[in-house]
């Protein structure tokens, strides 16, 4: 198990020390991730007027919103790559069975080329048989 990590983060312009077994990279995205929200809801207007509370709510649920809607985001991307999947399961398949109808057709063209030559042997031999038979 990795040992626990503390970093301290600046968010809202206040220092806090914060503690987790995330790489300290990870804690200080967290903190500018909180830190780009607070600043997109300071340019909104109304924002400065609202209680402390509310503008922790408010940040909450934005946070929230953004969770949900990447969520949302993440099925929907497992759902096009489950289908892409099948998608290359059945080209695949297709490929084998063509590739196995390639291989039929080919073993087929070698056997009537084989005939064609056994019938060709036939052919002269009886060609030859036919000259005896005039010639005589």
């Amino acid at each position: 198990m990795s040992s626990k990590n503390k970093t301290q983060v600046i968010i809202a312009g206040k220092i806090y020390t914060l503690s987790g077994y995330e790489s300290e990279e990870y804690l200080q995205r967290v903190a500018a991730y909180l830190n780009g929200k607070i600043s997109e809801f300071k340019n909104v207007e109304g924002y400065s007027r609202l209680s402390p509370e509310m503008r922790g709510i408010m940040l909450n649920l934005n946070t929230a919103d953004d969770y949900f809607k990447m969520k949302k985001k993440i099925e929907e991307l497992e759902q096009e790559l489950t289908a892409r999947d099948k998608e290359l399961y059945d080209f695949k398949h297709e490929l084998i069975t063509a590739q196995i109808k390639l291989e039929n057709a080919e073993k087929d063209v070698r056997t009537l080329e084989e005939k064609n030559v056994q019938l060709q042997k036939e052919n002269i031999q009886l060609e030859a048989q036919l000259k005896n038979q005039n010639k005589r």
